[in-house]
């Protein structure tokens, strides 16, 4: 049975990891339209009276009273990218028995997906997150073999912690990361990529969603920009050739933008750019597969 919200623990998040609690109220918001891309039963008592506070600072920020808005629409962005990497995971799971989310923050994809037998789902994030996200579950039931780590991704010794809960990194893996890397330094990116590089076989499955280098710089972003940083926690990485990016971390990948036939869902509010187009604002969803080299 879930609590009504993770009170007690919610206060003690760090400024990054309460950026889990909004999304946790866009998910919430979601599963309340009759046109919803996802249904998460879980997103309420997760995001709590903070995480709709949160929300209301972006909706405000984005769709501001009698002006046209200008900034990237927060609530159909969310949906999409929730219900693109929901099919990603569930797509991936055919393919391999071990899947990592890193960082899962408040997600509840081990209790709300179709996980094939024998998957084993490990996710990973700071102890304080994963304290506040179980006061919220309680004694509820995941619907896989949920195995969850709690460990500081940006500090050394995370992979032993992983291995210790049964992950063999000599076997094809899933991962996920989503909704960290434009938080973190470049350096600190980068440190995490290669690291989950060398946790990973060949042929293994890597998705992850990062902007472009406009997007933290482009004057018709810096209502959305001012909201994160007023938080304490800017955006801070960029991207304008994500399959680069992870080329060089081992992952032969495609990029897709919201808006795009596979990442639209009939969802997407704004025109998508071409690739050629520079000085635009860009989101990217990066989907690939881990090679030999």
């Amino acid at each position: 049975m879930m609590a009504d919200s993770a009170t007690n623990h919610a206060t003690n998040l760090g400024t990054i990891e309460r950026t889990a609690l909004l999304t946790a109220a866009l998910r919430e918001a979601e599963t309340r339209r009759e046109d919803r891309l996802y249904s998460d039963p879980y997103a309420a008592a997760f995001a709590g009276d903070l995480g709709r506070s949160l929300l209301a600072e972006i909706r405000a920020a984005t769709f501001p009273p009698g002006r046209a808005r200008t900034l990237p629409s927060t609530p159909d962005y969310n949906a999409i990218r929730t219900r693109f990497f929901d099919d990603w995971l569930t797509d991936a799971a055919r393919e391999v028995d071990q899947v990592v989310i890193a960082p899962c923050g408040m997600d509840s994809r081990a209790f709300r997906l179709g996980w094939p037998a024998g998957v084993r789902l490990f996710e990973l994030d700071r102890p304080v997150v994963l304290a506040a996200k179980d006061e919220v579950l309680g004694a509820a039931e995941p619907v896989v073999d949920r195995r969850a780590i709690g460990v500081d991704l940006r500090e050394d010794g995370w992979e032993a912690d992983l291995a210790a809960a049964g992950y063999d990194p000599g076997r094809r893996s899933a991962w996920l990361l989503e909704g960290l890397l434009y938080y973190i330094p470049e350096p600190d990116a980068h440190r995490i990529l290669g690291r989950v590089r060398a946790q990973t076989a060949p042929g293994s499955l890597v998705a992850a969603d990062i902007v472009n280098s406009a997007a933290l710089t482009l004057p018709n972003m810096r209502g959305l920009l001012d909201v994160f940083a007023g938080w304490g926690c800017p955006w801070l990485f960029g991207s304008d050739e994500p399959e680069e990016l992870f080329a060089r971390h081992g992952v032969r990948a495609t990029a897709v933008q919201p808006g795009d036939a596979t990442a639209d869902y009939g969802r997407w509010p704004d025109p998508v750019p071409p690739r050629t187009d520079t000085g635009v604002r860009r989101v990217f969803f990066v989907h690939g597969t881990r090679t030999g080299e």
